[in-house]
């Protein structure tokens, strides 16, 4: 075969590679979430976003809950029998407000028992979401978030602190503010709603404020212990099978990994044991 033959047919393969490679992961993972599904005896969503950003074309791009994700949840949680339970395996930093609003009530309202599974986070909306279940399986170090809404970029808690200060607001501030009241009292009011189905209506409401008010920066984490004296349905420890499906949902190639491992020092090895000389009856020595 003549060389330029060789190099397209190299080009060629290199092209197909990163396809093939998407197919095989894809397989692995459907695979993985039905070995799940059996086990559990339940319909397995994944909610999984990499909050690290990827480069394309220079420009950083991340992903968030969005409508998208909200439709394809809402079809999944409509095909599973209302007596057959759902798992909802979530690793998210948040997204959209009505995404995450419209994902918590149709869990809510399903018949059967609802699990979410957080390996290692789901902040603001992703906890929104992991309220709405019956059992909440987190990692010991894993942590939810906060759920108060943030304009743009900032908190609306924040917003209305500002515009009742003493002095002259402009016109965006005072807007924003108003709107930032509204907010709050949206995302309180529904939190109280839905935890009141779980636990006391005053202890839902109590919960409610806490989560909404902006009491804690938007990224304070909230941990097992937290999320227990909360009075939330949280169970340390997330089992084996769900930890190695998260390992089907890499970070984008392309970049170089900053944290690597060994998984401790090796086995030590001991050389062979020599055996001490015997004495024969007639005074001669073997081995």
């Amino acid at each position: 075969m003549e060389p330029l033959s060789l190099l397209w047919l190299f080009f060629i393969l290199a092209s197909l590679q990163p396809a093939v490679a998407r197919w095989v992961l894809l397989v692995q993972r459907r695979r993985a979430l039905g070995v799940i599904s059996r086990k559990r005896e339940a319909t397995v969503i994944t909610l999984i976003h990499r909050q690290e950003s990827l480069s394309l074309l220079g420009f950083p791009v991340v992903r968030y809950i969005d409508i998208d994700d909200a439709e394809s949840v809402l079809q999944a949680i409509r095909e599973t029998p209302p007596e057959r339970g759902i798992e909802i395996i979530l690793h998210t930093p948040g997204g959209l407000v009505l995404a995450a609003q419209q994902i918590a009530s149709a869990l809510a309202n399903h018949g059967g028992k609802v699990t979410a599974v957080v390996p290692h986070y789901a902040m603001s909306g992703g906890t929104l979401i992991a309220m709405a279940a019956d059992e909440i399986m987190i990692d010991r170090h894993a942590a939810l978030g906060p759920v108060d809404p943030q304009l743009g970029e900032y908190p609306a808690a924040s917003l209305i602190e500002v515009a009742k200060r003493p002095g002259r607001h402009d016109d965006k501030t005072l807007i924003m503010a108003d709107v930032g009241r509204k907010a709050i009292a949206q995302v309180e009011g529904f939190v109280a709603r839905m935890l009141e189905g779980r636990m006391e209506p005053d202890r839902a409401r109590d919960v409610a404020r806490l989560m909404a008010t902006g009491v804690w920066t938007h990224d304070h984490p909230l941990q097992a212990s937290e999320l227990i004296a909360m009075g939330l349905p949280a169970v340390v420890g997330v089992p084996d099978l769900e930890r190695a499906l998260m390992s089907l949902y890499p970070q984008p190639r392309g970049r170089t990994r900053a944290v690597e491992y060994s998984p401790g020092p090796p086995a030590p090895t001991f050389p062979p044991r020599r055996e001490m000389p015997r004495s024969s009856s007639d005074g001669s020595r073997s081995v």
